[in-house]
C-alpha cells in the first residue's frame, strides 16, 4: 500500500471535505482518504497497481479543487 500527502487548495468547509473524501474514496484502489482541511491536505492511501497519482489528482479537481 502506498501513501501520498497531497497539497490542495480552495477547501474551505465540511462540503469540500465531503467531495474530496467520496469522489477520491470512490477510486478503484483507494484504500483511505483523509482530508485535513485547517491545512490544505489531503492524505490518500492507496494501491499503485490499481489507481496513479494522476488519476487522483485528477479526480480532486475534477471536484473544482486545486492540487500542487
Amino acid at each position: 500500500m502506498d501513501s501520498v500527502t497531497l497539497k490542495v487548495s480552495g477547501m474551505s468547509c465540511g462540503h469540500c471535505v465531503k467531495a474530496v473524501e467520496g469522489s477520491v474514496g470512490k477510486l478503484t484502489g483507494v484504500d483511505k482518504v483523509a482530508v485535513d482541511l485547517e491545512n490544505g491536505k489531503v492524505q490518500v492511501q492507496f494501491d499503485s497497481s490499481s489507481v496513479s497519482i494522476e488519476q487522483i489528482k485528477e479526480t480532486i479537481d475534477d471536484q473544482g479543487y486545486d492540487v500542487e
